[in-house]
């Protein structure tokens, strides 16, 4: 199975590549240029259930309602961190180039930096949620660490500062616009302006605090990080688990998110060198291989319903098992689960994954920043620490 995967992988890079990396996503509806008639509609409940109309529907509207496709900020990042592993295997110049093209081109997609100061990133469509509205390139916590650590990925490679420095700088963002203190509570938001607390969002934002604090020896920041890590430890549930968020409708727990937390969780501890979170991460990632997975390598979506299958939770898996747990059995436990979604979720006419599959019905419609760019970082990462893997075993039995 490995050859299928090592396959599936560069097969989505060559369509990614020959697309220029754009597509659609599952929240871009308000990106139709019917909305350059009425765009007071944007807003409000018009706005919500446009966005909603086209991520559910199984039937991709997108080309009758002037939907373009186009490179997400969020997206251009993972395929540099997946083009990175590709280039780690391989040493092939191919992916490096490619890594650097993209970068540059995230330079350029900045967040207006006279409004936010730092380096920051958000997405290409306005997106209408149902406690805010949050126009188009407004940044956010998640876009702005997965560029930062992309952009930091390839620095280390190439050495060039002109990625390191906006990558380091994005940490005064997060910390001098989105670190709050609010209702009781110490944590990082996910948008600037909003006192949400969502448990992913402000440990992605702790960890990427912690590893810039290491890097430039900056202890005021390590404090704001180790506060907001153990905001989110304290909300832990006794069994492990974590509920999305704080609002009435967050109280769910979901497989990707919870492997945020813990893949975030693991990054800021190796930051700081603490082993203060250690029972945590423990007792969260047992949870997660029990409650969020099936015995045959499915990879549900919530802790009490498999449904929808997605590719979001199963790259999130691969990157939990082998950044979290490390451990041989977590190891063949990632490649059970990426098996599975082949056998489950992959179309091998199309060459791709689809984006969900319910009970009753599946939706096939191609989402390059959810779906495609995911599953080509996590089977690049997969790939290369698999042949790591296999190197150390021979070195073994020399």
């Amino acid at each position: 199975m490995s050859s299928q995967i090592n396959l599936i992988t560069k097969t989505m890079f060559s369509k990614a590549k020959s697309n220029s990396y754009a597509g659609q996503d599952p929240f871009d509806g308000l990106n139709s240029k019917l909305f350059e008639l009425f765009p007071r509609f944007k807003k409000g409940i018009i706005g919500l259930a446009w966005i909603q109309l086209h991520k559910r529907l199984a039937i991709n509207l997108r080309p009758l309602c002037a939907v373009p496709q186009k490179r997400n900020p969020k997206g251009i990042g993972l395929f540099i961190l997946g083009l990175l592993e590709d280039y780690k295997a391989t040493n092939e110049q191919l992916y490096l180039n490619e890594a650097i093209e993209l970068a540059d081109w995230l330079l350029t997609q900045q967040s207006d930096k006279a409004t936010w100061l730092h380096s920051c990133w958000g997405y290409h469509f306005d997106w209408n949620a149902r406690a805010f509205f949050v126009p188009k390139g407004k940044p956010n916590v998640i876009t702005t660490i997965y560029v930062a650590q992309a952009l930091y990925a390839l620095s280390e490679i190439t050495g060039d500062n002109k990625y390191r420095e906006p990558a380091l700088d994005s940490a005064h963002f997060i910390v001098n616009t989105l670190y709050k203190e609010y209702d009781g509570k110490q944590f990082f938001g996910y948008i600037p302006g909003e006192n949400t607390f969502v448990h992913n969002a402000s440990l992605w934002g702790a960890a990427w605090v912690a590893k810039v604090a290491t890097l430039t020896n900056n202890e005021p920041y390590k404090q704001l990080a180790l506060n907001a890590a153990r905001q989110s430890v304290k909300g832990q549930g006794a069994d492990g688990s974590w509920v999305y968020g704080s609002r009435h409708h967050h109280q769910f727990i979901d497989g990707f998110h919870t492997g945020y937390n813990l893949e975030a969780l693991r990054l800021l501890s190796n930051a700081l060198d603490t082993d203060e979170f250690e029972e945590s991460i423990k007792l969260g990632l047992q949870y997660y291989k029990k409650h969020l997975f099936e015995e045959d390598g499915t990879s549900k979506y919530y802790h009490n319903n498999r449904y929808p299958l997605d590719m979001h939770s199963v790259s999130q898996a691969v990157f939990t098992l082998l950044k979290v747990g490390k451990t041989k059995d977590d190891f063949a436990m990632a490649e059970k689960i990426i098996d599975r979604s082949i056998q489950t979720l992959y179309m091998p006419k199309k060459q791709r994954f689809i984006y969900q599959k319910n009970k009753y019905f599946t939706n096939k419609v191609d989402y390059i920043r959810w779906t495609q760019a995911w599953v080509y970082y996590s089977f690049a990462y997969f790939n290369r620490q698999k042949m790591n893997s296999t190197k150390s075993a021979a070195i073994e039995q020399l």
